[in-house]
């Protein structure tokens, strides 16, 4: 039962308490935790110091695997290890699908599904003045209100929530359960907002949803809309677009960004295969075929020659049997794509995939998410060694504290991203830290993974 707030003002301890933060899964729940520490900043209570004990650890979870829910399970238990007197306050989609399986955990007290997160302050409230613990989560097909999100927390890129939900309902996925049907933030206050990253010093928005692509279905507008009014904000530099469905990135969004019209935008695309066997997409209940897909990213590569393209990818799902795994593996052996993220599938509990004949043992899924994992090294270090030499922009992050052959060096050198996505480090000079300069990448840096080295020009 959610308490009710209405009656009651926000109420301070006389003692600042202290708050620890822990995130688990996507981009999205990043956004929405930087958020919450604002929220809960406002309230007088303080970001727990390294060595402090804290009063109250908020861990924000993702469930997307079984894997998510156990890792939850147990960064949860080590928490209540570490600090047995702390109230653990547990949100996120694992939070949302299993809230009671979640309070049974040791210290945990508040427990709030995905359409109470962003109102933990009033949570907190209630909890400095009861001591009660409390378990508050809203039925799927009821949440139906966009909670905004813009922040950057301890990071140089500011995370701008655009979406959130699905009204996929894909075989295998528990997403619209955790996150409610799909609804969008308005264009002028997603604006605001970046005007107000950009006068907070941002000079780069990461753009994120569940399904960013179907931005403004509910209210008229649309995603195109929304990229040209992002691109006319003075003072932010850079933008670009987290995971978007093949299906809803469309033509006009390519060339848009291939003209040169768009110039905040990124050459950095994020696009979830699943499957690379047409078979396999249909029983996953995907809305694209391979034909479509391929030909995304043929337009992507003939436009925008120097993009990064990642891509998500399933290994062993229900369904796939030999014949279809050695068809999707050719066919992703056959795409200009850069970077694989593996995911080895994962039964969730309520999903139609269950009803499926054919299951793949998880000895095999290792194997061809292993498989994949080879494909995916391969493409990144082809990807890397042909931009040796070029000259590209890089917003500096931070510095790097020592070398990993000697900890006991002072910082030397710093590292950022390049407009198409590559991690670059280079001779540290402080001053350039959350500032966008031109490099020139040397070669692939043997002591980072998927990271190049480089000289400042």
């Amino acid at each position: 039962m959610t308490p009710d707030f209405s009656k009651h003002d926000s109420i301070a301890p006389a003692a600042p308490l202290r708050v620890r933060f822990y995130t688990l899964g996507c981009k999205l729940n990043f956004s929405e935790t930087s958020t919450m520490g604002k929220l809960l900043s406002e309230r007088g209570i303080v970001k727990a110091g390294e060595d402090d004990t804290p009063d109250l650890c908020v861990v924000n979870t993702c469930s997307v695997t079984e894997m998510a829910d156990k890792k939850a399970r147990s960064l949860i238990r080590k928490i209540n290890r570490s600090w047995p007197e702390a109230t653990v306050v547990v949100t996120g989609c694992y939070a949302q699908l299993k809230p009671e399986e979640v309070a049974a955990l040791p210290g945990v007290q508040i427990v709030l599904g995905s359409n109470e997160k962003l109102r933990i302050a009033e949570f907190i409230d209630e909890w400095i003045r009861t001591r009660s613990g409390v378990v508050s989560t809203t039925a799927p097909l009821d949440i139906k209100t966009f909670r905004y999100s813009c922040e950057r927390g301890d990071r140089t890129r500011f995370f701008l929530k655009v979406q959130d939900g699905c009204d996929y309902f894909c075989s295998y996925c528990t997403i619209p359960f955790a996150r409610g049907r799909s609804r969008s933030g308005e264009i002028a206050r997603l604006v605001e907002q970046a005007r107000e990253a950009a006068a907070a010093g941002g000079k780069e928005i990461v753009l994120t949803g569940v399904n960013i692509g179907e931005f403004g279905r509910d209210s008229g507008e649309s995603f195109f809309d929304l990229l040209r009014a992002l691109n006319a904000v003075e003072g932010i530099e850079r933008y670009r677009i987290s995971s978007i469905e093949p299906n809803l990135l469309t033509d006009e969004i390519i060339d848009w960004i291939a003209s040169g019209e768009a110039p905040k935008f990124m050459p950095h695309f994020h696009i979830p295969l699943q499957a690379g066997s047409d078979n396999v997409l249909r029983l996953m209940r995907r809305r694209y075929d391979t034909e479509l897909f391929r030909s995304r990213l043929e337009k992507i590569r003939a436009t925008v020659p120097d993009a990064f393209i990642g891509v998500d990818i399933i290994a062993g799902a229900r369904g796939e049997t030999p014949e279809e795994w050695k068809k999707g593996l050719d066919f992703v052996e056959s795409l200009p794509l850069t970077r694989l993220h593996v995911f080895p599938y994962s039964e969730r509990p309520g999903t139609k995939a269950l009803a499926l004949e054919y299951v793949v043992s998880q000895e095999d899924k290792h194997k061809r998410a292993a498989m994949l994992a080879e494909v995916s090294d391969r493409k990144i270090t082809d990807f890397m060694l042909s931009m040796r030499g070029q000259t590209r922009p890089v917003l500096w992050e931070h510095a790097i504290e020592h070398h990993d052959d000697n900890p006991t060096d002072a910082p030397s050198l710093m590292t950022g991203l390049t407009d198409n996505y590559i991690r670059v480090t280079a001779p540290l000079r402080p001053e350039l830290i959350n500032t966008v300069t031109q490099v020139r990448l040397l070669d692939i840096d043997p002591t980072r993974e998927e990271s190049m080295t480089a000289i400042h020009v």
